[in-house]
């Protein structure tokens, strides 16, 4: 069994599993690792902004994808206590794709991961990374199978980061500990059926301690997804003895914010409340570092604007449009071209998404904050249209790659998918 590759992807989420699909189709020989069975449910948002929708296209899970997702997202709505605003979505200058539309995270992923199996990339799954070791040009990554224990060296001319918001690398995990602080941020999740919520509405919430969306994806299902401060939910938790945190939170926000209460009437929640955190926002990118990362292993954002989604599919095309852009002279193993890319690379995410995390952080900060946010809505209240501004602001309609550039992505990630389901 192959264990010589020229690219290690430690991660099969959306970010990880898309890097694969295309350095595969660009003749590279590639392992994907992912430690969790598929489809998985995950504290993550299901919504897919119209900037990434011809990415998908060019993935070549497109036709699928549009089969599969829910309505397309064509109003914005704040919500806080009892008021609402509601405002149009800014259109985005794709042709067949003007609008975002939302998928199941699970549905999603296993798409991507389906796909890279089909164009040839080795996938280990149940596998997870124990050990990585090594420098630019020559990694090895110990592997368990997480079924079996088996275990496996992989060797790799670079390796890619792409592990989820909730996970570390094994080098990394003694380093990211620490002690729960009040002002941690905890992210829930929970599915209903037959909420009423207005087709086609992206819903974003603000509340004392914490901010949250809601969201119709595939299928009809309503997903409710937030983030609450520690201290406010050990509050709330004390004042309802003998409920979960997820079922605190639920009626918290029902008591809290008019929107929710209304769109949950009725509603049969799905599945258990998920819950993960703390959240851990920010660029993760270090200096020095000679592996690559992508999506949230370099850097996530505050998902009151649901960027999480972006910055995965569009960070993994940013790198992979690097590296495929001019051959080495020595060949990729060459420490010297490898730190060129991640030096090139590093830059240009910081210029494309830096920006996305400082916006989507004072969002989140005044969120949270009644004192900031009443006066907030009241004037989104008077010009409703600054809440389309402030979607258009927050690049909802924009992509890192140019049509151009997707258009020969496309040549190179010709659709493999054709009878693939979710």
């Amino acid at each position: 069994m192959n264990t010589e590759f020229d690219a290690v992807i430690i991660g099969g989420g959306a970010a990880g599993s898309s890097a694969a699909i295309m350095l595969a189709r660009a003749g590279w020989s590639v392992a994907l690792i992912e430690k969790q069975n598929f489809p998985r449910r995950k504290v993550c948002g299901e919504c897919i902004v119209a900037s990434n929708l011809p990415l998908l296209q060019a993935l070549g899970i497109g036709a699928v994808f549009e089969q599969a997702a829910g309505p397309e997202l064509r109003k914005v709505a704040l919500m806080h206590g009892a008021g609402k605003v509601v405002a149009d979505l800014p259109t985005a200058p794709f042709e067949h794709h003007p609008w975002g539309r939302a998928l199941g995270r699970e549905t999603l992923e296993t798409l991507l991961i389906n796909q890279a199996r089909l164009v040839g990339v080795h996938v280990l799954q149940p596998w997870s990374a124990v050990r990585t070791m090594g420098a630019a040009g020559h990694w090895r990554c110990d592997v368990r199978a997480t079924d079996s224990g088996s275990l496996r060296t992989l060797r790799a001319t670079l390796l890619i980061d792409a592990h989820g918001a909730w996970e570390t690398l094994p080098a990394a995990r003694t380093r990211h500990s620490r002690v729960h602080q009040a002002s941690d941020l905890l992210a829930f999740k929970a599915n209903f059926r037959q909420a009423r919520l207005a087709s086609g509405l992206l819903s974003m919430l603000a509340f004392d301690g914490g901010y949250g969306g809601m969201i119709t994806a595939d299928g009809g299902l309503t997903t409710l997804a937030c983030c609450i401060r520690r201290d406010r939910l050990e509050t709330s938790r004390r004042k309802s003895p003998g409920l979960s945190a997820g079922e605190v939170l639920e009626a918290m926000l029902k008591e809290q914010c008019d929107g929710v209460k209304t769109a949950l009437q009725g509603a049969t929640r799905e599945g258990a409340w998920l819950a993960a955190g703390p959240l851990d926002t920010g660029i993760h990118l270090s200096a020095g570092d000679d592996m690559f990362r992508i999506g949230n292993a370099a850097g996530k954002a505050h998902p009151l604007m649901g960027e999480g989604m972006s910055m995965a599919l569009q960070s993994a095309w940013l790198l992979c449009a690097q590296l495929l852009q001019d051959k080495p002279v020595q060949g990729m193993a060459d420490p010297v071209w490898q730190r060129e890319q991640l030096r090139q690379y590093e830059a240009q995410w910081r210029l494309a998404f830096a920006p996305r995390l400082r916006f989507a952080a004072v969002l989140a900060h005044v969120a949270m904050r009644p004192m900031l946010s009443k006066p907030i809505l009241s004037l989104l209240q008077r010009w409703p249209r600054l809440l389309t501004m402030g979607a258009d602001w927050g690049d909802k309609t924009r992509c890192v790659a140019d049509p151009a550039a997707i258009a020969n992505l496309s040549g190179f990630c010709a659709p493999a998918m054709t009878q693939q389901r979710a």
